[in-house]
């Protein structure tokens, strides 16, 4: 897209508002809409924001902060069809003086894809996210409530949230996606729905624009939706499954024809970089206090560090496609991440496997949550950190992922996050009442 297209389509379709948006470093979009009449001054970089007001992007003192396009992620919001039109472009954020923000988290992948990029690497990802469909009150208030009563690739009567899940699709498609796939998914009132996989960039952009579009459509439609990990107890939680492959000179590097089970050095050194650093990474793919209630064992979430070709309670697996189509799936992320730190921990891992030639321990094919704790010990499998305190203890360790963030984001984050815990640490929760109150 040019400045000029955009101009042009902005008129042509009489387009009255044009939202600027950009994420904080917690995954929360933002955004500034402006009026067709300020859409030159927008595209030559000069709308500016209070980045005090951001989480994690400037102190109060060095608040302004300038939006800066990408032309290529500008779109009509198709929801908006009956209404004054609306488009939407996605930004990164600038100091003053032209240079990145540090708190950018969109501008931390950025920086990595271009490191990558001068190795001849392109990082491609495709992610697959569920999410939870819940009735509301009757002041439109979401509850934990679903009518639905279906499982796993069950369809109507018993799936109630199939035709949001197809307005949904049909929407996506309207932005530009391609469907893979959607289907219900194995607890009540949960949905998968999976889309192509692209650059990484891209991928974090259309996993943003997902969650947005899925929140927006179930709302209009009566229903709230959620991308909470686990919202239930005693069910399986949300993930989003992230599926990566690096190509080189238009060839996926992970493939070898000759290798074992035809995977290439370069795919095990990644496999073995991404184990190497999961735990330091996991505050950033699984960033809330409730993402630990979802990685336990008993509800088919990986909660143990190791990898197998085909064993699906193996934290990372590698399906079972080859050629260009060989790819490494990380199964610990969750839907509430934010996807431009989250894609960028991922790739550094696999890079430092990469460049280390580390690698992996021996595949485990047996069923993990099947062996007792001896059994795990003596075959080297180890947890995922069981809360959010012990991730974030783990990242403080990880140099290179505290050297991916940059001091800036590490120290807001580390902060925000324990704020996080803090709060929930002394909350006096219902269990506890139930439990206690009365015994004591």
């Amino acid at each position: 897209m040019t400045k000029e297209e955009i101009i042009r389509i902005i008129n042509e379709q009489d387009v009255e508002f044009i939202r600027l948006q950009f994420t904080d470093i917690f995954g929360q979009l933002k955004n500034v809409a402006i009026t067709k009449t300020q859409i030159e001054k927008a595209l030559n970089n000069q709308i500016m924001i209070d980045g005090s007001s951001i989480e994690g992007f400037t102190r109060i003192h060095e608040s302004d902060q300038y939006l800066y396009p990408d032309l290529d992620t500008f779109v009509l919001l198709p929801w908006f069809d009956k209404e004054a039109k609306v488009a939407r472009i996605i930004c990164d954020v600038y100091n003053p003086d032209g240079t990145p923000s540090a708190g950018d988290p969109r501008g931390v992948l950025k920086r990595l894809l271009k490191k990558a990029a001068e190795k001849g690497y392109t990082f491609n990802v495709g992610p697959e996210c569920e999410f939870f469909l819940f009735e509301t009150d009757e002041k439109g208030h979401p509850t934990n409530e679903t009518t639905d009563q279906a499982g796993y690739f069950d369809m109507a009567p018993l799936d109630h949230g199939g035709m949001v899940r197809r307005q949904i699709c049909l929407t996506l498609e309207k932005l530009g996606y391609e469907i893979e796939a959607s289907h219900h998914e194995t607890s009540a009132g949960q949905h998968e729905i999976d889309f192509k996989y692209a650059e990484a960039l891209k991928a974090a952009d259309n996993i943003m624009t997902f969650r947005m579009t899925v929140k927006t459509v179930a709302q209009r439609m009566g229903m709230h939706a959620t991308f909470m990990p686990k919202p239930v107890y005693g069910v399986n939680g949300s993930g989003m499954h992230t599926n990566m492959s690096i190509f080189k000179d238009g060839k996926n590097i992970f493939f070898d024809e000759n290798g074992e089970r035809k995977l290439s050095k370069e795919a095990y050194q990644f496999i073995a970089g991404l184990i190497n650093h999961v735990n330091g990474f996991a505050a950033l793919t699984n960033p809330l206090v409730n993402s630990y209630k979802r990685i336990v064992p008993g509800f088919e979430a990986p909660c143990y560090i190791a990898w197998s070709a085909s064993n699906r309670t193996a934290l990372i697996r590698i399906p079972a496609s080859r050629g260009n189509s060989t790819r490494v799936e990380l199964r610990s992320p969750d839907p509430s991440c934010n996807p431009y730190l989250a894609l960028a921990a991922c790739l550094a891992a696999g890079l430092d496997g990469i460049e280390k030639e580390m690698t992996p321990p021996a595949e485990v094919t047996g069923n993990i949550f099947q062996m007792t704790e001896q059994e795990r010990i003596e075959n080297g499998i180890f947890s995922l950190p069981p809360t959010l305190y012990d991730a974030i203890k783990e990242m403080r360790k990880d140099k290179l992922i505290t050297d991916l963030l940059g001091e800036h984001i590490t120290d807001r984050y580390v902060a925000g996050k324990m704020s996080e815990w803090n709060e929930f640490r002394t909350q006096i929760t219902d269990w506890e009442l139930n439990k206690y109150m009365v015994i004591y």
